[in-house]
């Protein structure tokens, strides 16, 4: 029935969107000609088509509602081109007015937004206060078990609400009591069946491993003919250190247990913010780089920029740029000596751009080139990687996209030396929290944490 509303919805949406642009064009309230009511007509009909071509018809309880906006977007946009083709066919296309085809878009993009985004927070505020909810009886293990349980109460405006919990392959004594986290518990397959039925759940979660196939085979025997979702959610947790997205590859669904987490279509914002901030720092900071390079330079004898290879996305080496703060040195190869309190290597100029941070602005040339975000894991010496890398559980994987100049560990207080192995755990712990939780909104909220906080640390020597 929602879906039916919801179609009828986006045809109103394009409607009074075309509307709207015919008075935008013409300055006041005007029917529409006859071109444009037959593309009308045929964008209507596209809709009917497209629309649930590209899934936007599909349940989005507990998936993010961006997704949805720009498949709409998307989706209109292809229809009105297809339109703007038909009528270049049937040689209409010169008594189409340019101004009411692109207001036509603008408008319904628009009202096709505010509509679904608006349908989308209301059901989210009725699915928090416990209406349209789906019952979801749950076959697995009890560890697995609670995990879900909590996941689907972390996040009551999915809509999801267990209402009981088999084990296949637990003892009477292995489950103890008669409810795991105030969800029901059954212990024979029979009673299960009756109760799926009794209580009409929607939504049965097959929470086993691969190799139980047999009660996987047993279970979608015995409910082909109800009603009910079957979804099969293996527990690979141990497996991954991301999300375990699943994935078409070669037409075969396929669960990434470790691959980046940050899909290209999803970075595109994070690609064009780097290029334009970065161009824009380096613009606005020229007098200061040049007067920190003049500095640099007078210090001490050697280049202004210290260059270091460093890993960037997916293992590539690239040479990170630094304002150089330390007197030429050479050390024994394969050992990186980090600077410490009172280091004697460091110049008295490079000792207050150690500091402040200002031997990092030259990274924006690094950021401007691709190789690194202005927001991510911060890259360390290829030394430091071969020491830490079988020390620390999911170092490398940090590795997996691109490095930045400042990140959630730095705005979180995980600065400056590393000289002990708890303080690498924490750095990489938060990085990785990053990057299971990456949305454009954090890495700005990131970059306005950096400029409030500043850039000056106590750990920064």
């Amino acid at each position: 029935m929602l879906s039916v509303i919801s179609r009828v919805a986006d045809l109103a949406m394009a409607v009074l969107g075309a509307l709207l642009a015919a008075a935008l064009a013409a300055g006041e309230f005007v029917w529409l000609g006859d071109v444009e009511r037959t593309l009308l007509g045929f964008s209507c009909v596209l809709t009917i088509m497209t629309f649930p071509a590209l899934g936007i018809y599909q349940s989005w309880r507990g998936k993010p509602v961006y997704d949805l906006l720009l498949r709409a977007t998307f989706a209109w946009l292809l229809v009105e081109s297809a339109g703007v083709l038909l009528t270049f066919s049937i040689h209409r296309a010169d008594s189409l007015s340019r101004g009411w085809l692109a207001y036509w878009a603008a408008c319904t993009v628009g009202l096709l937004i505010v509509s679904k985004a608006l349908v989308h927070t209301t059901l989210k505020l009725l699915r928090r206060e416990g209406f349209n909810q789906k019952t979801v009886a749950i076959i697995g293990s009890a560890p697995y078990a609670t995990f879900l349980i909590e996941q689907m109460r972390g996040r009551p405006d999915a809509g999801f609400s267990p209402v009981c919990v088999f084990d296949p392959a637990a003892s009477h004594a292995a489950m103890e009591g008669d409810a795991l986290l105030g969800v029901r518990i059954e212990r024979d397959f029979g009673l299960l069946a009756e109760h799926v039925r009794e209580r009409a759940v929607r939504e049965l979660w097959l929470a086993l491993p691969i190799s139980q196939e047999p009660t996987i085979h047993r279970i979608v025997t015995e409910f082909r003919d109800d009603f009910v979702n079957v979804r099969f959610i293996p527990d690979v947790r141990s497996l991954s250190f991301f999300g375990h997205a699943v994935v078409d590859l070669l037409g075969v669904p396929a669960i990434n247990l470790a691959a980046s987490p940050i899909t290209d279509v999803k970075v595109l914002p994070k690609r064009v913010f780097d290029r334009v901030f970065a161009a824009c720092v380096l613009v606005a900071l020229a007098p200061l780089l040049a007067a920190i390079a003049i500095g640099v330079k007078l210090s001490s004898p050697g280049p202004v920029f210290f260059r270091q290879r460093r890993k960037g996305i997916d293992g590539r080496e690239f040479r990170i740029y630094k304002f150089r703060s330390m007197r030429v040195h050479h050390e024994a190869a394969g050992q990186i000596t980090q600077a410490q309190r009172g280091d004697r290597r460091v110049t008295k100029i490079g000792a207050f751009l150690r500091r402040t941070s200002l031997d990092e602005l030259p990274q924006f040339i690094n950021v401007l080139k691709g190789e690194m975000s202005v927001v991510g894991p911060r890259p360390h010496a290829l030394e430091h990687d071969d020491i830490y890398k079988d020390l620390v559980k999911g170092y490398m994987h940090r590795y997996r996209i691109k490095p930045g100049i400042t990140g959630w560990a730095q705005v979180n207080g995980f600065r400056g030396e590393t000289d002990r192995i708890e303080k690498m755990s924490g750095r990489v712990k938060l990085d990785l929290y990053y990057m299971q939780h990456w949305t454009f909104g954090l890495d700005m909220k990131i970059v306005a944490m950096t400029l409030w906080k500043g850039f000056a640390g106590a750990n920064a020597y």
